[in-house]
């Protein structure tokens, strides 16, 4: 009896060491294409923001614009970093500055598509999205450390 208790102690203490100790990897998402993304997003300005259909296809315009030059810089950077090239700080300095351009300028564009009360809305909401974004990064380094 003694020796059966023993046993089954060693088989329980055996198993709790072959538990896998990472979590599971949490499942892929299927990536959307540009023209969906950019579908989903003027359905959510249209909702929020109360779009009426010339300021529909205005933004959507500038969703696509802004997606194929986003897409280009995409395939740049992976060109560049495949290429096991680092940039210099010059070349960092500059494509952060054309990013500062490019927002500044659907800034503007924005400005001129909205009213004043949609455009005032729509900054808060890019606001918002923002600080949700910094608290994700926060919470992920904190994670991390």
């Amino acid at each position: 009896m003694k020796k059966l208790i023993i046993a089954a102690m060693l088989l329980v203490g055996a198993a709790s060491f072959a538990q896998d100790a990472d979590p599971p990897a949490r499942p892929q998402k299927e990536r959307m294409t540009p023209e969906e993304r950019n579908e989903r997003q003027l359905k959510k300005l249209t909702s929020e923001l109360s779009l009426d259909a010339n300021q529909q296809a205005q933004v959507k315009q500038l969703l696509a614009d802004r997606s194929a030059k986003a897409e280009k810089l995409r395939e740049e950077r992976k060109a560049k970093k495949d290429s096991n090239v680092k940039p210099t700080a010059e070349e960092r300095a500059a494509v952060k500055k054309q990013m500062e351009d490019e927002v500044a300028a659907n800034d503007t564009k924005m400005k001129s598509i909205l009213k004043a009360d949609q455009y005032t809305k729509w900054k808060t909401l890019q606001q918002e999205k923002k600080d949700k974004m910094m608290d994700r990064m926060k919470d992920r380094r904190d994670e991390n450390q």
